[in-house]
């Protein structure tokens, strides 16, 4: 079974790398992930200003959290 570190860790780093493959870094004034792991329940919280993107922000930072969620769940199936 991961560490609650390692959920949290891969939680984020998905999270980030769906943000920056939707959106040029240089569009992104702030990026705030927020990723908790208590009693076996993952929190994912994107936070996206990006004020040039010509993307719909808002869906990436609801999809960065739903790609943070299906990184977890991968990591749990490799450890079965």
């Amino acid at each position: 079974m991961p560490t609650d570190e390692a959920v949290v860790e891969t939680a984020a780093e998905a999270a980030e790398g769906y943000v920056f493959s939707e959106l040029a870094r240089s569009d992104v004034d702030d990026l705030d992930i927020t990723v908790t792991f208590e009693d076996g329940v993952l929190d994912v919280e994107v936070y996206v200003n990006a004020p040039d993107a010509d993307a719909d922000v808002e869906r990436v930072a609801d999809d960065a959290a739903m790609v943070a969620g299906q990184a977890v769940d991968d990591l749990f199936a490799e450890e079965e």
